[in-house]
C-alpha cells in the first residue's frame, strides 16, 4: 500500500480546512532562509556548469571521498524510481519496516520483492534497499556493518535521506566501490521539501547511467541555485543539527504527558507507542495538527517536530491533560 505522509488532503477531507500543521512528515519545519534568487534561474534552462557546481558543493558539504560520482535529481523520489532500471531485474530485498516507496517502485518495475527485517537476509539478492537511519523508526547501521554487505550483493542503495543528523552513519566518505549506490535528500534537512531536490552517489559508470536515464535537466534553476548555496551554509547545518536535538528531547517530554512511549526515530521524527494509533491522530487532528499512523500497526504514530513557538504551543494543548 503506497500510503506517505503528507497527506494533508486526507486531514482536510475528514476534519476540515484551516491552518494545518503537518508533522506527519520528517521534514524540518525550520527551513534554511531562502534569499533572492538571480531572474536567470527562472528564466534560462539550467546549464551542465551550474548541476556540476550544485554536485560539486553537495560533494563537499558531506564529505564524499575523492573519486565518488554524484547526480543532482528531483527529490530522493526520483532516484527511487529510477533504481530499479540500474540493473537487470531479479530478486529485490527491502530491510524495513520502511518507506514504502522503495518496495512499491521494484514491483512496478517487475522486481520480485521481499521485505525482511535482519541485515543478514540481505545477502544474496540481487539489489539490496537500506535505509539508514531508517524511517519511521530511527534504526542504524555503523558504515563497517553495510561496507560489509558490499559484493555479498548485486548491489546495495543506501538511503540517508535522513542522514544530515547523523554525519558519521554517511557512507559518502568511504572511497567509491562496485555495487554501491547512496541517496541523499535536500528537503527534508533544510525543510525545503517543495524544491524537489536529491541526489545519488556512487561510481561513475552507475551514475552516468542514471545521467542518461534522468535527461538533460533533472532539476529546475531555481533548485540549483538555492541547493548550492543551503549545502555551502554548514554554519546553518551545524547550528540546526543543535537545535532539532533540542527539539526532539521537548518533543519527547510533551509526549510523555500524553502517556506515549517513545520507541524509536531521529533528530527529524519521533516513533511513539501510543496505544492507539487513530485515537492518537484524531486527538492532534482536532487541534489541526497531521501525524503519521501506519497500516501496519495499531498502536506507533510518527510525528515530525514542531518549529516556531506557536506550533509548539499548539502541540503542547492538544498533548495537555486538558485536550
Amino acid at each position: 500500500m503506497r500510503d506517505h505522509g503528507g497527506n494533508l488532503d486526507q486531514a482536510m477531507a475528514s476534519y476540515g480546512a484551516g491552518d494545518w500543521i503537518d508533522l506527519s512528515t520528517g521534514i524540518n519545519r525550520r527551513p534554511w532562509p531562502i534569499p533572492d534568487l538571480p531572474a536567470a534561474a527562472w528564466r534560462n534552462l539550467p546549464t551542465k556548469a551550474a548541476q556540476a557546481a550544485l554536485v560539486a558543493q553537495a560533494a563537499a558539504s558531506w564529505g564524499a571521498a575523492k573519486g565518488v560520482a554524484g547526480l543532482a535529481l528531483g527529490g530522493a523520489q526520483a532516484a527511487i524510481q529510477l533504481v530499479p532500471r540500474l540493473r537487470p531485474k531479479g530478486r529485490a530485498a527491502v530491510l524495513g519496516p520502511t518507506y514504502n516507496e522503495h518496495a512499491a517502485c521494484l514491483t512496478a518495475e517487475g522486481w520480485q520483492v521481499d521485505a525482511v527485517t535482519d541485515p543478514a537476509d540481505l545477502v544474496g539478492a540481487d539489489l539490496a534497499i537500506v535505509v539508514n537511519p531508517n524511517n519511521p523508526d530511527g534504526r542504524s547501521f555503523a558504515p563497517e556493518a553495510l561496507l560489509a554487505l558490499v559484493g555479498r550483493v548485486g548491489l546495495l542503495v543506501v538511503d540517508e535521506s535522513f542522514g544530515d543528523v547523523t554525519p558519521d552513519l554517511s557512507l559518502l566518505p568511504h572511497p567509491a566501490r562496485g555495487g554501491l549506490l547512496v541517496l541523499r535528500s535536500f528537503g527534508k534537512f533544510y525543510g525545503l521539501a517543495g524544491v524537489r531536490l536529491g541526489f545519488a552517489f556512487g561510481t561513475a559508470e552507475d551514475i552516468a547511467t542514471l545521467s542518461r536515464m534522468s535527461g538533460p535537466w533533472p532539476v529546475s534553476g531555481p533548485a540549483i541555485e538555492i541547493g548550492t548555496r543551503a549545502l555551502a551554509d554548514l554554519a546553518w547545518a551545524e547550528a540546526m543539527r543543535a537545535q532539532l536535538a533540542a527539539d526532539a528531547t521537548r518533543a519527547d517530554a510533551l509526549a510523555r504527558t500524553a502517556g506515549w512511549r517513545l520507541v524509536g526515530g531521529s533528530d527529524l521524527f519521533r516513533l511513539y507507542d501510543t496505544g492507539d494509533a487513530r485515537a492518537a491522530q484524531d486527538r492532534l487532528a482536532r487541534h489541526q495538527i497531521w501525524s503519521r499512523i501506519f497500516p501496519w500497526s495499531a498502536t506507533l504514530l510518527r510525528l515530525g517536530l514542531p518549529g516556531p513557538e506557536p506550533e509548539w504551543r499548539r502541540l503542547e494543548m492538544a498533548l495537555g491533560p486538558k485536550a
